[in-house]
């Protein structure tokens, strides 16, 4: 007798092999999100002296509007953008790291459910970004067919 789906994938156990691998891939998680938070951090002190930087600059005088504050905001935007899918990578490998030695499945469920969050915020991401090049590619057509 086939059983439920559900009930099948609840028997599920992870061996030797795949536990290793699931550790191995925690250890590289935590080491990218720290990497991550490293260039955050760059960021932030890029966007706290972009001011000074772009007023030295002479040709930024000429913008009709402060380039140093509007690089702020840019800079600080990405900060807080990065931010997210660096923190879900940081908590995944924490819990991957807990759910492995405590042997808790639902510690091990709880880092699944932050990768997926991870991935479908890098998804949702890609695709705005695959958007908006997809609108400058028909705007500068456009543009340029009317020239």
């Amino acid at each position: 007798m086939i059983g439920n789906p559900i009930t099948q994938l609840e028997q599920l156990t992870i061996n030797t092999e795949a536990k290793s691998f699931l550790k191995e891939t925690a250890k590289w998680a935590f080491f990218l999100s720290i990497i991550g938070f490293i260039g955050i951090a760059f960021l932030v002190v890029l966007a706290i002296f972009s001011g000074v930087i772009f007023s030295a600059i002479p040709q930024a005088k000429e913008v009709p509007f402060d380039l140093g504050l509007a690089m702020t905001i840019v800079y600080l935007l990405f900060a807080v953008l990065y931010f997210f899918p660096v923190y879900y990578l940081m908590q995944f490998s924490n819990k991957m790291k807990k759910a492995l030695a405590t042997k808790d499945d639902t510690i091990l469920a709880d880092a699944f459910k932050v990768l997926k969050s991870h991935y479908k915020f890098i998804g949702v991401f890609t695709i705005i970004i695959l958007s908006l090049y997809a609108m400058l590619i028909v705007v500068s057509v456009v543009t340029g067919s009317l020239l």
